[in-house]
């Protein structure tokens, strides 16, 4: 995962969506931390990226892999998420 860190810096975040939708059942809470920190970065250079992302996901993901992901959101986005209301 930390490999598409390199792709996300040049703004192909292809791979690292793919990676994510894999490790979304993953068990692992370092894993989980991992994921939604490049989730983050995706978010940090193209914020309607992630937003889709998480729309299609977020029902799914672990909690503190969600949490990593829209930690840099504003707050009614984030509560958004975490409680589950789109």
């Amino acid at each position: 995962m930390m490999a598409t860190f390199y792709f996300i810096k040049r703004e192909d975040f292809s791979d690292t969506l793919a990676i994510t939708e894999l490790l979304l059942k993953d068990r692992e809470d370092l894993i989980h931390k991992v994921v939604g920190w490049m989730l983050r970065e995706v978010g940090n250079r193209n914020q309607k990226k992630e937003e889709n992302f998480l729309n299609k996901n977020y029902k799914d993901m672990p909690r503190i892999m969600l949490r990593y992901a829209i930690e840099k959101l504003p707050e009614r986005k984030r509560l958004t998420y975490l409680y589950g209301r789109i």
